[in-house]
């Protein structure tokens, strides 16, 4: 299994804005993420700034003034965690259920946003407690935003 260290991941992230914004040629997965990037910018000047990103991680992080904001990294990596799930249907369902969810809200940016917090969720449950993810409880979650009036 591949287990990128923060730094890895970081540069990925970085290294995707750089070539996307150049027009260097990319790989499937560096598409994907672009899109994802795209779609957020005000993540940006994060990743226009890859020695900054990196140093944060050695210093312990962004400045105090930056602390309120969403980590541009771990959003990305959950919209393609989102992503892969639902290409391979794992767990079984996910992919109809984001689905929906996207018809529902008229958008599949809002419906990642909403699968990313119930993933969330699922992983702080499963560490809480000391016991595997529950993708079942993930499944229903999806399914009842997806449903709800």
């Amino acid at each position: 299994m591949f287990q990128p260290s923060p730094a890895d991941v970081r540069r990925f992230f970085c290294g995707v804005y750089r070539k996307q914004r150049s027009g260097e040629p990319m790989e499937a997965i560096e598409v994907l993420t672009g899109q994802w990037i795209d779609q957020h910018p005000e993540f940006h000047p994060a990743l226009a700034d890859e020695a900054q990103a990196l140093r944060e991680l050695t210093e312990g992080g962004p400045p105090k003034a930056a602390t309120d904001r969403t980590n541009p990294f771990l959003h990305l990596s959950m919209h393609l965690s989102v992503s892969e799930q639902c290409s391979i249907d794992q767990p079984a369902g996910v992919r109809q259920a984001v689905e929906l969810l996207a018809a529902r809200l008229d958008s599949l940016h809002d419906a990642h946003h909403a699968a990313m917090d119930a993933l969330g969720r699922m992983v702080w449950e499963s560490q809480r407690a000391g016991r595997p993810p529950d993708g079942q409880a993930y499944l229903d979650e999806l399914r009842r935003r997806a449903t709800r009036d």
